[in-house]
């Protein structure tokens, strides 16, 4: 008899946040192809939807559609899910009562990002609330959660008593992500200018970014601002010195379109100190983009000697070191770091994690 682990695909059908419904296709993918011999990968999914990963073994749909379902789920009511081996590549999990060391049911999760308590202020109160509902479910029902950096780990171990529960597994770039073929073409419907800066952060440490660009007299286009962010961004641009006109606020893009934007980067600089993984640092060193990054836990843990990791005075001193002089080592270093982090090796790290449990 196979032993199935069943992952909790909840995006399948509708995407609430397009990092993670990718993080949790890609690593389907890297469970499905990494599966131990006698393992098979199935996924449970809401009602009408229908996961695009090849090799699954099973698709369970359950009875109820994604927004019922996350309301049940933090209710402690999972309709259909059944037992066996459970992992939610998010907090959305059927955290309820389970008997592990009889019937070998478990339950893990992974948590990307810990806005809902360091800056509970950045998010709608109603889905602070529920992340927190769900990290509660996880404290007392899950046998493990998983987060992506040690410092995100040390930060948790803070906020909840989940005592030796928790795992540090890595993410990954989107599989197969790269510089699309029609990069310049997509550069040019976005409006972009030749040469630029891409920085990623939020409104109150975007301005070091900003000054950085200014005093290297190139553009800058920021990624994932917040939609109706513009006005107030190209007002922090103006600020630190970079005329309005040379601050391009750019929403959230799809792959291909993020390939092309950094693909076209001089450089990259991130300016946030949250403890969220760094989705496109990791996409900026998979396409060897020079990384600057202002010191964190978690900038410390993932991109470590794979770009300048400096105190946020320094940064446009590095931003200026990367453009020159230290361009040609910056490429290869953040060349380099890139290849520590794949889906595969994440999906056999959770393997492992389902057999140590």
């Amino acid at each position: 008899m196979s032993v199935q682990l069943r992952v909790v695909l909840d995006q399948a059908s509708q995407i609430v946040d397009a990092d993670q419904a990718d993080a949790a296709l890609s690593l389907t993918a890297g469970l499905v192809a990494t599966a131990p011999r006698g393992c098979v990968v199935s996924a449970l999914v809401p009602r009408g939807a229908e996961p695009k990963v090849p090799g699954l073994h099973d698709v369970r749909a359950l009875p109820l559609a994604r927004a019922e379902l996350a309301a049940a789920w933090q209710l402690g009511v999972a309709p259909g899910v059944g037992g066996g081996l459970i992992h939610a590549p998010g907090l959305m999990a059927p955290l309820v009562r389970h008997d592990r060391s009889n019937d070998n049911d478990q339950t893990t999760i992974t948590l990307w990002d810990l806005s809902a308590w360091e800056r509970p202020e950045a998010l709608p109160k109603a889905q602070v609330v529920w992340q927190r509902g769900m990290l509660k479910r996880a404290v007392r029902y899950a046998d493990a959660v998983v987060v992506p950096s040690h410092e995100m780990a040390q930060r948790l171990g803070e906020i909840a008593r989940l005592r030796d529960r928790v795992r540090v597994i890595a993410g990954a770039a989107p599989d197969g992500f790269r510089v699309p073929d029609d990069a310049a073409a997509r550069r040019r419907e976005l409006q972009l200018p030749q040469r630029y800066v891409v920085l990623t952060g939020d409104a109150d440490s975007l301005a070091t970014g900003f000054r950085a660009a200014a005093r290297a007299d190139l553009d800058a286009v920021v990624l994932d601002a917040a939609e109706g962010a513009e006005p107030a961004l190209a007002e922090v641009a103006a600020a630190a010195g970079l005329p309005e006109r040379r601050a391009h606020i750019r929403g959230a893009l799809d792959v291909a379109e993020r390939g092309a934007v950094l693909g076209g980067a001089a450089a990259f600089v991130a300016t946030s100190t949250a403890s969220v993984w760094p989705w496109r640092a990791i996409e900026a060193m998979t396409l060897a983009v020079p990384v600057v990054a202002v010191d964190s836990g978690v900038h410390r843990d993932v991109i470590a000697d794979g770009g300048a990791v400096v105190d946020s005075d320094e940064v446009t001193d590095a931003v200026v070191d990367a453009l020159a002089a230290g361009e040609r080592r910056m490429r290869v270093l953040a060349s380099d770091r890139a290849r520590a982090f794949s889906w595969a090796s994440a999906a056999e790290r959770l393997w492992a994690l389902h057999a140590e449990l």
